[in-house]
């Protein structure tokens, strides 16, 4: 974050680096972004606690209400101004957004929103020239990164994580930051303080992807009893059987193209290739040992013939899904 120059008066008393007068975030995660937000909000209210708080779409203000938005206020000594979108800024009021960063009213604290792309790229310029503090919001992709996403959100909560466990709640939960910062907090607040993955397991158990997987799992590594047991309690319980044959599906095809990898790559160049955690390709690989190319073929062939089942092809769904977990540990045997 680059510092900016500080304000005077109540909110000035706070140091730049906390709270500083104009404050552009940036980037297209929706989450990090309501963050950043509330993150400066906050730390300027416990500066000045009775400071009013306005916010606005760039798209409703003009550089006049620019001006009255800043203004004194007649029951606050001080303001906080969150001006949301600005990608949406014409011209003019482009021009008094950056007269604002360049100088800061007294007693006021700006927090400008940008929602990352090219749109708006001058005025980004612009504040950035200022000098401008700056928050980047932007996604994160690489599931190594989720799992580092969710350990320290579990250190925020004074929790510690074992990499089991967040790899887990990743693997489950996918690439929404939210849910995954709002489960870390509630499996904190839950336990003793450190997260287990027995304790991620036992909180995702009902979620039907999860049992899926787990079908998917003992179905590749050719563990037939554990996948049928598995499938005959997702059904009982009402899992939906296109989930099942999804990740079924989903699971041989990264076998497949785990076994089409040459040799001498190393693991985290196919984890990229993958798109899996670097960890997990030493799992792939211990899971396509039985498999050969011909083999994987005559699974996914069944599979794809039980998808069609499963969706209006055949009256009895649950039969051929059966068939077609019981085909994949064969083929995998």
């Amino acid at each position: 974050m680059t510092s900016a120059r500080a304000g005077r008066g109540r909110l000035g008393a706070v140091p730049s680096a906390e709270v500083p007068p104009v404050t552009l975030v940036t980037g297209s995660e929706a989450f990090l972004a309501e963050r950043a937000v509330a993150g400066v909000v906050r730390r300027a209210r416990q500066a000045d606690p009775e400071a009013d708080v306005s916010r606005v779409a760039a798209a409703d203000l003009t550089p006049g209400a620019v001006a009255q938005m800043l203004s004194p206020s007649l029951f606050a000594a001080s303001r906080i101004a969150v001006v949301e979108g600005i990608d949406q800024a014409d011209d003019a009021l482009a021009e008094a957004l950056a007269q604002v960063a360049a100088a800061p009213p007294d007693d006021v604290v700006v927090v400008l929103v940008h929602p990352g792309g090219v749109k708006g790229k001058r005025l980004l310029d612009t504040l950035r020239r200022a000098g401008v503090a700056e928050e980047r919001c932007d996604p994160i992709k690489r599931p190594e990164d989720q799992v580092g996403f969710v350990e320290h959100e579990v250190r925020r909560h004074r929790g510690r994580v074992e990499p089991d466990a967040a790899t887990l709640l990743v693997e489950v939960l996918g690439s929404d930051l939210r849910a995954l910062a709002s489960m870390s907090e509630q499996l904190v607040a839950d336990g003793d303080g450190v997260v287990t993955a027995r304790q991620v397991a036992a909180y995702v158990e009902g979620r039907a992807d999860v049992k899926g997987w787990t079908i998917a799992e003992h179905a590749v590594t050719g563990r037939t009893a554990q996948a049928l047991t598995e499938l005959r309690w997702a059904l009982a319980t009402g899992t939906d059987s296109v989930l099942v044959v999804g990740a079924l599906a989903s699971s041989l095809r990264t076998l497949a193209r785990l076994a089409a990898v040459p040799r001498g790559y190393r693991d985290a160049d196919v984890a990229r290739d993958l798109g899996v955690p670097s960890w997990k390709v030493r799992v792939l690989r211990g899971q396509l040992r039985g498999w050969t190319p011909a083999r994987l073929a005559l699974a996914l062939q069944r599979v794809a013939e039980a998808d069609l089942a499963v969706k209006g092809a055949s009256s009895d769904p649950a039969l051929a899904l059966t068939d077609a977990v019981l085909a994949v540990c064969d083929a995998r045997a």
